[in-house]
């Protein structure tokens, strides 16, 4: 049974409802007096909401469950009928979609939807017009669609709903999508959207404190700190590819010199094997670059073919991103260490070269707890992440 999401809204008239309902969010399934505990009210309490919401179709029972203390609880979860989300993630060359039901389970992922991320109006109507057609095409804008999140990447203030990089021309850019696709949007970073996307469906699941890096043509971070997403105090956090690291005079496109981007990145691992290409090295690349310009897709195969050059030059790079992140374990001493982004589908090479370059340069005290991994929903982690970032933000500016 399908819930606008005006009707929601109407139903959640109480504040008392609203922390109830922000606690469901955040749990699978869960008792009243669990569910009275987490959202710090009585049983008795929780109760009336609960079988309130039970006879709004909001809330299904889940069955009893032993928790081995004698009377076996009801469990009680979110209805996934109710309603659904989606998640946005537009990349270089292709437009990811996720949708996910009320529950969060999802429902269906698009990858590869044909589009080429222009930072112009025009291509910004490209990308309203591919997710509107998608929402249209499920039959979701029927109210049925409660909330949709767009992954941008750059500079992006997700609490006022701007973004300073990508698609700046448009003064608010939520309000913008929210216009055009018909849905409240909400924006963020789209290295924030794959670190959640980890943290609760891939790799970070369980873990209350966590760092996920995403190398890709840049490189940014996203933290997880005692079980929620870090921001900051306007949603630029993260942003280690442009901190001066490096002494060299490599011009980074943020027009400092000297930036981890500048030797840690995409576009540094292509500029670096097009250097050694140039002095005469071969590779399985020669050919290629001698008729015409490589890509960082032609690395990434070649690196598939296990081509010494480009296994040498992307060790060198695992080493130097290991080297700093080693200071990153020493302050945050994370759970979890995750390597995603386009340059971990390289078959474990950075990933390894990092794990090695940590045990060298950190703390062994502070290391020792720190698994590192490669992520686990690789390109699926920021459209996925997109989803469960709008849904929990259904009734609360947080991250749950």
């Amino acid at each position: 049974m399908k819930k606008t999401v005006q009707s929601l809204i109407e139903a959640m008239d109480t504040l008392p409802k609203k922390k109830l309902m922000r606690t469901l969010i955040s749990a699978e399934q869960i008792s009243i007096p669990d569910l009275a505990r987490n959202a710090k009210m009585s049983v008795p309490t929780a109760t009336k909401i609960v079988n309130e919401l039970l006879g709004k179709h909001f809330l299904v029972e889940l069955g009893k469950h032993d928790n081995g203390l004698g009377r076996l609880p009801m469990m009680y979860g979110l209805n996934p009928a109710c309603g659904y989300f989606l998640g946005v993630d537009p990349c270089h060359n292709a437009l990811n979609l996720c949708l996910t039901d009320f529950a969060g389970e999802v429902k269906d992922i698009r990858m590869g939807i044909p589009f080429h991320l222009n930072n112009t109006p025009q291509g910004f109507d490209e990308l309203c017009k591919l997710t509107k057609a998608y929402i249209q095409e499920k039959g979701l804008d029927d109210g049925s669609l409660f909330k949709a999140c767009v992954n941008i990447s750059g500079r992006v203030s997700p609490r006022i709903g701007c973004s300073y990089s990508t698609y700046a021309f448009e003064d608010n850019l939520a309000d913008s999508f929210t216009k055009r696709l018909g849905v409240s949007t909400h924006i963020d970073n789209d290295t924030r959207s794959m670190t959640y996307g980890e943290y609760t469906k891939g790799g970070a699941v369980g873990a209350q404190n966590a760092l996920f890096v995403n190398v890709s043509w840049g490189i940014g971070m996203g933290i997880i700190v005692n079980g929620s997403l870090y921001t900051g105090k306007s949603g630029f956090s993260g942003e280690i590819g442009h901190m001066p690291y490096f002494n060299n005079e490599i011009l980074c496109h943020c027009g400092k010199k000297g930036c981890l981007e500048t030797e840690v990145s995409g576009s540094a691992l292509l500029r670096i094997v097009n250097e050694h290409l140039a002095n005469g090295e071969q590779s399985l690349l020669s050919k290629k670059r001698a008729e015409g310009e490589l890509t960082l897709y032609d690395i990434l195969d070649a690196l598939d073919k296990e081509d010494t050059l480009c296994i040498d030059c992307i060790s060198q790079m695992g080493e130097k991103l290991g080297r700093f992140l080693s200071g990153m374990i020493n302050i945050f001493n994370p759970e979890k260490l995750i390597i995603g982004g386009e340059l971990s589908r390289d078959g474990g090479y950075i990933t390894q070269t990092v794990r090695t370059a940590i045990k060298k340069y950190a703390l062994h005290l502070v290391s020792d707890d720190s698994v590192v991994e490669t992520s686990k929903l690789q390109e699926k982690a920021g459209v996925i992440g997109a989803a469960m970032i709008a849904r929990s933000k259904l009734f609360t500016n947080d991250y749950l």
